[in-house]
């Protein structure tokens, strides 16, 4: 009895504890399956992220600017390592601290993370090794120079967007991370996973930028040489097509090297006198100024009411028309015609050409520069705005704005993109040009193109013309400013142009900061001008359209020719043509490509009416304006140049008392 009670007591026993074993299987096989599930996948699989290539960046030609490249970051396990001296030899190659090298090879030591990352070319050595751990990594490559780095920015050491594009198109160029999944033997051994294949990474896309390779190293060249000559503090260089809005260069340059952005994009600046052409299409568009229209700017010095310096010509000019206002950059002049807009008239015309708003470009610290409404004007603003002060524009605006004079009116909207290009090669975003808004009309903007040919040919940018093809442009010497006041003896000279003069392809802004060896923008920005202008002419692939630039090759005066020299263009000058249109002389010469010199000549029986011949008369001694008028009584055309004294004009050419035809071009020299 006592037997078969104990006998009942065990198997009761032996059921509570299978059911409790039953309940307990339950709970953790279907209740609890997906915790303890994911503690064993923990336990038995890994799962190392693998980073997406970010997209590459190309100019407009294709050439790679920016790419990624593949990199490991090492992590050691002292108490893993099995050879010790091959693994202190792998290191000393990548050039790991010694001190580093000396605890990975201690057993006792810690587990540790070498700082770097390393090529996986150079780490494998290191890499097969047992307690190694490699981790993928990515690089950014930049196959351009520092001035273009301010334009594309960069990455810091984990690989996220600092400034620049790769900050404000960080989405387009970040990638997808893939995944590579492994399991864990009993030893902890890591093992590729038979049921979990690894997700590969998908690249970013790759952007094209409108940039041009060789047009931005002719710039940065071009502004890197100016600011040492010059002793200047800095400058920018932006070069923009008028007809599709496409930046296609970029440069700025600071003495500070802690300055790596693109300040000409980011940094406003008074322009001066590069701003009066604003003005004069303002007063073209609502005809309140006519051809025969004339202001009479005095001695050169303007008192004006509640103004505490006066203001003040560099040129006499007397009374000028518009034309001649704009060729000698008068300020009494501007100033007199500006009256003739209300001060809403006034700043509606700076605002539609762009000004006070950013541009849209993808640049994450664009400014939109300064331009106050009406409301909050001074008796003074209009008058200092009509000059180019109390407005604050930067260089890409100013292009932007001149572009309007290049292609018949209209206001394009800069553009730094071309396209964008998805990993499987489709386009995904192709650039077409966009019209902002018809600031003028076109007759307008080719009057006032007009105008600026002869700024460059006759007026105070003399020192920017070409030989072979005609160029427009307006200099600008504004005082500059230090934390809002102005300096004594710093000034931003800058020159801004348009090339060819009679069918822009390029407007090119030119800004120097405080140079120290001129502060006229005639003598500093202007010959920065004609050397990017000279080296991209001669370069292969500059953005040019040849074809099209072939058939702007300048006119050469008869006069011209004769005292040049060339005995082939002499010889053709004397066949009676009256113009003789040179090509310009390619930089190599072969026989097999060399262009022949086009001329034109009188058809058979033709004769060219003739000029009459005049006196030159003697003008040493006058004062400029007293000089100008004389000769351009006497019928001839005049061209200013550096000569002798501020107080009287030096000799002429041709000479004083010398017969020339009239209507031709009398050089008189004069110290401005």
């Amino acid at each position: 009895m006592i037997r078969s009670s104990r006998i009942g007591l065990a198997h009761t026993l032996l059921a509570v504890f299978a059911i409790a074993i039953l309940v307990q299987g339950v709970r953790v096989q279907i209740l609890q399956y997906e915790t303890w599930s994911d503690r064993a996948s923990r336990q038995q699989r890994s799962e190392t992220p693998l980073p997406a290539p970010r997209g590459e960046i190309h100019d407009a030609s294709g050439r790679v600017l920016v790419e990624s490249r593949d990199q490991v970051r090492l992590e050691i396990a002292p108490n893993e390592v099995r050879d010790p001296k091959r693994l202190r030899a792998a290191l000393q190659k990548l050039g790991v601290d010694r001190a580093l090298i000396d605890r990975a090879t201690n057993p006792k030591a810690r587990y540790l993370t070498i700082p770097g990352r390393f090529s996986t070319t150079a780490a494998a050595p290191a890499t097969l090794l047992r307690g190694v751990h490699a981790f993928p990594s990515q690089s950014r490559s930049y196959a351009v120079s520092e001035g273009a780095r301010g334009i594309l920015g960069h990455v810091d050491a984990q690989g996220k967007p600092v400034d620049g594009v790769e900050l404000s198109l960080d989405e387009v160029l970040r990638g997808t991370p893939g995944e590579a999944a492994a399991v864990r033997d009993s030893r902890g051994r890591r093992r590729e996973s038979p049921t979990a294949p690894s997700v590969d990474p998908t690249q970013g896309n790759t952007i094209v930028l409108t940039i041009n390779a060789d047009l931005q190293e002719i710039a940065e060249k071009s502004l890197a040489d100016a600011v040492q000559r010059m002793g200047a503090e800095g400058g920018d260089i932006v070069i923009l097509d008028p007809r599709s809005g496409e930046i296609l260069a970029m440069a700025s340059r600071r003495l500070d090297p802690r300055q790596t952005s693109a300040t000409v994009i980011t940094e406003p600046f008074e322009p001066g006198s590069t701003f009066k052409p604003f003005i004069a299409a303002g007063l073209l568009e609502r005809h309140r100024v006519k051809d025969t229209d004339s202001v009479d700017t005095g001695n050169g010095v303007l008192e004006v009411k509640g103004r505490k310096n006066p203001i003040r010509d560099d040129h006499l000019i007397g009374k000028a028309p518009l034309s001649t206002v704009l060729r000698w950059s008068s300020n009494i002049g501007i100033i007199k015609f500006a009256a003739r807009l209300t001060p809403d008239e006034e700043y509606e015309t700076i605002r539609d050409f762009g000004f006070g708003t950013p541009t849209g470009l993808p640049y994450p610290t664009e400014s939109g520069g300064i331009l106050s409404s009406p409301r909050t004007w001074s008796s003074q603003s209009a008058i200092s705005m009509a000059m180019g002060y109390e407005v604050a524009v930067t260089p890409l605006q100013l292009a932007a704005a001149y572009g309007v004079f290049a292609n018949g009116g209209r206001l394009m909207q800069p553009s730094l993109i071309k396209r964008i290009v998805a990993p499987d090669g489709s386009v995904r975003y192709e650039h077409r040009p966009r019209v902002v808004r018809q600031v003028v009309s076109q007759a307008t903007a080719d009057k006032v193109r007009r105008l600026l040919l002869d700024v460059v040919d006759e007026g105070t940018a003399l020192e920017a013309a070409l030989d072979d093809y005609m160029l427009a442009g307006k200099t600008g010497t504004p005082r500059s400013t230090v934390r809002g006041r102005y300096v004594a003896g710093r000034y931003n000279p800058n020159f801004v142009s348009l090339f060819p003069g009679d069918n822009p392809q390029y407007v090119i802004v030119v800004k120097m900061t405080a140079p120290r060896s001129s502060i006229y923008a005639s003598k500093t920005a202007a010959p920065v001008t004609k050397t990017i202008l000279q080296a991209a002419i001669a370069a292969q692939n500059a953005a040019l359209d040849r074809m099209q630039l072939a058939s702007s090759a300048r006119p050469v005066k008869r006069d011209s020719v004769r005292q040049s020299g060339d005995p082939r263009q002499i010889a053709i000058a004397t066949q009676g043509a009256e113009t003789v249109a040179v090509a310009p002389r390619p930089v190599r010469e072969d026989r097999r490509s060399a262009v022949p010199f086009v001329v034109t000549l009188p058809s058979a029986g033709e004769k060219p009416a003739p000029r009459p011949a005049r006196v030159v008369p003697d003008v040493r001694g006058l004062v400029l304006r007293d000089a100008v008028r004389s000769l351009h009584n006497a019928g001839f055309r005049v061209q200013l140049g550096p000569g002798n004294t501020a107080r009287g004009t030096g000799a002429t050419v041709p000479a004083a008392g010398a017969m020339a035809p009239a209507g031709s071009l009398v050089r008189l020299t004069f110290d401005h």
